[in-house]
């Protein structure tokens, strides 16, 4: 078993060097003990949709999470893309900051919004290996096609191949890195793209890791929940104890693995609905906590939902404000009073409709808060806009106060705008 092996392989890799990271991230002082659930997701075609050009999905699913689970659980990105290339795609989709980002195909390991990099787990794939030797013999298949310069990294070579070539290179390769002294892994995934690697690399191989390391210190999640649809992803579908799901649009290469090696387990799914639609449909498969997220919701009156969390909060309000702007609601003063904030109602009520012709949304990210009084709540956050090609953020502070049943009122706001991303027009930034 893969985890078996990284628990003796991992010995001299301590559990702590994993906390510390955590802990310099500032990831600890949110979870006590250990995390409610961990999702560990690729993202393209997985958590990102590109066939979904107003992101819905994700956006589905940030709701959910930081509604229901950032304040307790751990965000993963587990993808092939190298840090150059995920920041990119950070830039371009309203992707969540994760807890960890394991990226290059499970060669690195990072810990929150700093990237705190896993020095311990760099030392580990340096083992046999030698970039060098690597890039000598596949410069002997001209069917090799090189990634590009951002996708190459130090303990991973990427190449573009089709798919007819593929397993016939594959075997004459690692026959050939044997040879000469290397302990090497080829991956090849989503029909066309090979990826050599340490043996001891692979996003099966990382989140075996962390997993171990998580048990030497006692905080082994409550459950993991792996999402991927490719091949490269297949790895972390045989973690014993965790659940799985292959999106509905996973590729040929996971079908066929999972037709050959996991059909009859019941802790992997293929899910029917796309990328993160398919991750929320797990989460309700396997009972792994809330699995309707707050954009599914259209009416917050008539859904009996008895949460009172600052997190659900915050959520449910940029919802309603977004949907104001959108004119997915009635206009109506009520409706602007029931948003119990006590500021900016005059500017809000003049801003109504006025999105109704632009790819306007919003959404929240890094939702963190702490109580301070009897009833009073100091919640912390980054709340994104986009509106058309232009998109801002600004770093928010709330304050808050909780009177059941009637729920939070926000008293104060102060947002200050992250650097680089201030609007244009900031008679329009209402909250």
């Amino acid at each position: 078993m893969l985890l078996a092996k990284v628990a003796t392989h991992y010995r001299k890799i301590r559990g702590t060097k994993t906390m510390k990271s955590l802990a310099d991230a500032g990831l600890l002082d949110r979870i006590n003990g250990s995390a409610r659930l961990m999702i560990v997701s690729d993202l393209d075609s997985t958590m990102v949709d590109h066939d979904d050009p107003e992101n819905l999905s994700l956006l589905r699913f940030n709701a959910l999470w930081e509604a229901y689970y950032r304040h307790d659980s751990l965000l993963v990105f587990s993808t092939g893309r190298s840090p150059t290339s995920y920041q990119k795609l950070r830039n371009e989709k309203p992707l969540l900051t994760p807890d960890i980002a394991i990226m290059s195909v499970g060669t690195e390991i990072t810990y929150g919004e700093s990237m705190v990099p896993d020095t311990g787990w760099t030392n580990h794939l340096n083992w046999k290996w030698n970039r060098d030797i690597v890039v000598e013999e596949t410069a002997k298949f001209p069917e090799l096609t090189p990634q590009s310069e951002t996708q190459q990294r130090p303990h991973k070579v990427s190449f573009f191949v089709e798919k007819v070539k593929a397993l016939e290179i594959m075997s004459f390769l690692s026959e050939h890195l044997e040879k000469r002294g290397l302990d090497v892994k080829i991956i090849y995934s989503s029909g066309i793209a090979l990826d050599i690697l340490p043996k001891g690399a692979g996003k099966g191989e990382a989140l075996a890791y962390l997993l171990q390391n998580f048990k030497v210190d006692g905080k082994v999640p409550l459950h993991t929940l792996v999402c991927g649809d490719s091949g490269n992803d297949t790895e972390m579908f045989t973690i014993p104890k965790v659940h799985g799901v292959m999106v509905s649009n996973a590729h040929d290469e996971m079908l066929q693995w999972y037709t050959q090696n996991a059909k009859n387990n019941p802790s992997i799914i293929h899910a029917t609905e796309r990328c993160a639609a398919g991750i929320i449909q797990a989460i309700g498969n396997f009972c792994l906590g809330p699995n309707v997220s707050p954009r599914d919701i259209r009416d917050f009156k008539k859904c009996n939902v008895d949460i009172f969390s600052p997190g659900h909060e915050v959520v449910k309000f940029y919802l309603l404000y977004e949907r104001w702007r959108r004119a997915e609601v009635d206009k109506s003063e009520q409706f602007v009073k029931n948003l119990k904030s006590g500021f900016c109602l005059d500017s809000m009520a003049k801003l109504y409709g006025d999105k109704t012709e632009h790819l306007f949304r919003l959404w929240v990210d890094r939702v963190s808060s702490a109580q301070i009084g009897s009833d009073t709540w100091l919640v912390k956050f980054y709340k994104w806009e986009l509106s058309g090609d232009e998109r801002q953020c600004c770093v928010t502070t709330v304050l808050m106060s909780l009177k059941q049943p009637d729920g939070f009122t926000w008293v104060h706001m102060h947002q200050t705008w992250l650097e680089g991303s201030r609007a244009r027009d900031q008679t329009a930034w209402c909250f």
